[in-house]
């Protein structure tokens, strides 16, 4: 017995190292020489920033059936309970349909020249019908949808009208397993489920028709292509996955068998298909969408997967690129087959004509004109025999992309010619919270032009289509659609901008970056997708010019916001470049600034920030920096630090001498200033004698509270002991919200509240207690105490200690040797890649020996 319980356990043990093995292969990634395929968008744009878009927002939601018809110029899309017909032009003119009883929209797509077909899941029981195109209503037969629709909105679900005939792959009722079907016209066709279920909890993204007819020198058949993930049957190399991707086909002209396999598919065939990190065997192994990009024939046709992993809790997202000649292979190779309960590849001998192939000149010679004429042997063999041996690996054998921490949802893929005479592809990537990643294949490798954020409110994208003689793509998702241009180029301020992008649509004119395809000469445009570094002879953009006085021994952060995320700073001073790495240096650069530290006349003079992308140094910001020594009589600038104005075209591409070592910190502060010292030192006197104050008053009140209590519980509290807001009291008592003056930045508030016990307003200058969620009556609020009074600002002074209240972040002084940063309320402006350096000032500056206070005090130091 005691065996038998051990090899439960030893396997769970086996399993768990497997996957922890996994994991820690896949979080190291970042750290390894596969670091080019976690690839980083170049530029992030907010929502807000979105140009050249247009919006739709209906009555509806979960918008998810999209049809786009460039000849008529309409987009039609499939809601909950409602159709509608947009403009192409501008999504935001529609005509709408109320189609109630459908519910979810899950099939829409022309019918013939005058109908569309469309249908619903109808409260689990679906309906179709057919929509005059022209008049835009519904005929009035309402038809059947059980075996045309799935009855969930949730499951996974793909179809095509193909001349008249309807292919759809999803599951079809509760009880029922998935399954593909021909469902009219008559006779219908599904797969078989016993003796060997050809489908098992298969979950469809995708289907396609490949007319393999067309100049078919064997007269083969069309056929078409279905996408999906399953369960696993075959064993696999790894235990804790138990699902694998697939492509599966059958051939359009498919009837069935005459005796055998009769209303069955005579031609199901399917493959695993394989996308793996090769380094780290990590198999991505859900298949969450897929794009084909057809040719001149089915076999130049390829097509693009989105796979992810199967554990929920870990985002991750690889795009693997198939040539369908690949699937041809795989489908012409050995078979699988169940022996001893297990999947083994199949030795024995296969019979004439081929299982599972389709109709050809070569079956017509030997009197066999369609499916029904097939033996009866081979029809059994195709009956036992679905899967193949050979699993469909990507072009080059790896992902075209790997992303961590994102989770991409939809796909679609456009080819588009550059000025250098290549033709690119470039993919649209839509994420599960609501970005859409624009990245271009340059030989090979991703580069992710931008990332842009198409809903103010997190929502998987559902869909995604795209309009070539439109020049437009359009997404949509459960609030809405939006439809934005495939390229904004105008959103390129500069030649290196312009450039660096690598964008296949844009090029530089001398004077705006402007599309590539709007110009009919070009032989003036500048566009290098390849490296990204060639063209430009200047920079053209504007160079920000800054002044900053400030006083001897302030810390003075420099900001340096970089435009592109692959960008890295560079800093000089009068033309020496900084090396701040450390105290000693006087010096500390981080990827939002600079920061000086305790500075010093000698480190006056003229600042520059450099943007360094794809090795090129483009200035950015120029300082002018003036430390001064007297807090009212500031010194005129000296030839020695008097910077030299550069004019905004500079570019410096190479690196300079670092700089010096700094002298030692200034000598003792003079008289003047000692008075101004005693000034701070009463106020922090007023401050400490009125938290002495409140400390009393609170002693008091909750001694008081005691003695109420105690009167009240007896016995059962005195055991308990004092509690103060403990878990029972906390629920009776009046909630307040605690918030600083430093929590107004720009304008906006960020309300960290806690609860508290409430004794006044302490004033304007300081902390502020107000009602939070049980409310004070004003009979019981005491008069808030009077502000303390101020020093008057230094003269000279553009910002106090150098901080700009632009920053996304904002440093604040606190007892001359710590730094806190404030956050601003509106974190959405914020950038994906921001990682500011002051955290880590935090940890440095407490180092400091000297306690020197801040010369004019803000509400953070006190």
């Amino acid at each position: 017995m005691g065996g038998q319980r051990s090899a439960p356990s030893c396997l769970h043990l086996l399993l768990s190292l497997l996957l922890a093995a996994t994991m820690s292969q896949l979080w190291a990634f970042p750290f390894t020489a596969s670091l080019d395929l976690d690839v980083t968008p170049r530029t992030t744009v907010l929502s807000k920033g979105l140009l050249g878009s247009s919006h739709f927002f209906g009555s509806s939601r979960n918008y998810s059936a999209l049809l786009l018809e460039e000849e008529s110029g309409l987009l039609y899309v499939g809601g909950r309970g409602a159709l509608y017909a947009l403009n192409t032009s501008n999504i935001s003119t529609a005509t709408g349909l109320r189609t109630e009883c459908y519910n979810h929209i899950r099939f829409l797509q022309r019918y013939n020249e005058s109908h569309l077909y469309t249908c619903g899941t109808n409260a689990f029981r679906p309906l179709c019908a057919y929509v005059d195109a022209e008049r835009f209503s519904l005929l009035s037969g309402i038809e059947e949808g059980r075996d045309r629709c799935p009855y969930d909105p949730a499951k996974g679900y793909t179809g095509l009208l193909v001349d008249g005939e309807m292919f759809t792959a999803t599951q079809y009722e509760f009880r029922s397993s998935p399954d593909v079907r021909r469902n009219f016209p008559f006779p219908t066709l599904r797969t078989e489920e016993a003796p060997t279920r050809w489908l098992l909890e298969a979950d469809f993204v995708g289907s396609v028709l490949l007319k393999e007819s067309f100049n078919s020198s064997v007269g083969d058949d069309d056929k078409i292509y279905f996408f999906f993930t399953e369960r696993s049957q075959e064993q696999i190399a790894y235990p804790s996955q138990t699902k694998v991707s697939r492509i599966a086909r059958v051939c359009k002209n498919d009837w069935g068998g005459q005796r055998t396999l009769q209303r069955k598919w005579t031609s199901f065939l399917k493959a695993r298909m394989v996308c793996t990190v090769p380094e780290y065997e990590l198999h991505l192994n859900i298949l969450r969408s897929v794009f084909v990009l057809q040719g001149r024939d089915a076999r130049s046709s390829i097509f693009y997967g989105i796979f992810g992993l199967e554990w929920k809790n870990i985002k991750a997202s690889a795009i693997c690129q198939y040539a369908f000649s690949d699937v041809q292979k795989v489908f012409e190779g050995p078979y699988m087959e169940v022996q001893d309960s297990k999947w083994r590849e199949y030795t024995g001998k296969v019979p004439e004509p081929r299982p599972g192939s389709c109709i050809t000149d070569l079956h017509r010679s030997q009197s066999i004109n369609t499916s029904r004429d097939l033996p009866d042997n081979v029809l059994t063999f195709a009956r036992r025999h679905p899967l193949m041996a050979g699993q469909v690996h990507p072009v080059g054998l790896r992902p075209l992309m790997f992303k961590r921490s994102v989770n991409y949802v939809r796909i679609a893929v456009h080819k588009e010619p550059a000025l250098d005479g290549n033709l690119y592809t470039v993919l649209f990537l839509g994420t599960d919270d609501g970005w859409l990643h624009r990245a271009v294949d340059v030989q090979g490798e991703m580069h992710i032009i931008e990332e842009l954020q198409l809903f103010d409110k997190p929502q998987p994208v559902e869909g995604l289509v795209i309009s070539s003689a439109l020049r437009s793509i359009y997404i949509s998702a459960a609030s809405g659609l939006v439809q934005l241009p495939m390229s904004a180029c105008q959103r390129y301020t500069s030649c290196y901008d312009c450039v660096f992008a690598r964008d296949p649509f844009c090029g530089w004119d001398g004077k705006v970056c402007v599309e590539v395809a709007s110009r009919a000469q070009r032989s003036n445009l500048t566009q290098d997708v390849l490296r990204g570094i060639r063209g430009c002879r200047e920079n053209s953009g504007n160079v920000i010019h800054r002044k900053r006085s400030v006083m001897a021994g302030d810390d003075v952060l420099l900001q340096c916001e970089l435009r592109s995320n692959l960008a890295s700073p560079r800093w000089t001073l009068n033309g020496r470049e900084l090396m701040g790495y450390g105290l000693n240096s006087g010096y500390r650069i981080g990827t939002d600034g600079l920061l000086i530290i305790g500075a010093r006349a000698q480190q006056s003079g003229s600042y520059r920030c450099f943007a360094v992308e794809n090795s090129v140094s483009v200035l950015v910001y120029l300082y002018s920096v003036q430390v001064h020594t007297d807090p009212y009589f500031p010194a005129e600038p000296t030839a020695a630090t008097e910077p030299t104005e550069v004019p905004s075209t500079t570019v410096m591409a190479t690196s300079v001498p670092s700089e010096q070592p700094l002298p030692s910190p200034p000598a003792p502060l003079p008289p003047q200033f000692q008075t101004y010292r005693h000034m701070e030192a009463v106020y922090i006197s007023l401050v400490a004698i009125l938290g002495g104050l409140c400390l009393v008053l609170t002693v008091v009140l909750l001694y008081v509270s005691f003695c109420t209590r105690r009167a009240v519980q007896g016995r059962k509290f005195s055991q308990q002991g004092l509690q103060v807001l403990g878990a029972s009291d906390r629920k009776r008592s009046s909630h307040f919200e605690l918030k600083t003056i430093a929590s107004h930045c720009n304008g906006r508030q960020d309300r960290r509240s806690i609860s508290v016990p409430t004794f006044g307003d302490l004033g304007d200058g300081f902390l502020q207690i107000v009602p939070g969620e049980g409310q004070l009556s004003p009979a019981k609020t005491p008069p808030p105490a009077p502000p303390l009074p101020m020093p008057p600002p230094l003269p000279n002074m553009d910002y106090a200690n150098g901080l700009s209240a632009t920053l996304p972040s904002v440093l604040r002084k606190m007892n001359g040797n710590s730094y806190v940063l404030l956050r601003q309320a509106d974190s959405e402006g914020m950038s994906p890649l921001y990682h500011s350096f002051t955290e880590e000032l935090n940890r440095i500056l407490e180092k400091r020996k000297h306690t020197q206070l801040s010369l004019q005090p803000d509400e953070s130091s006190i």
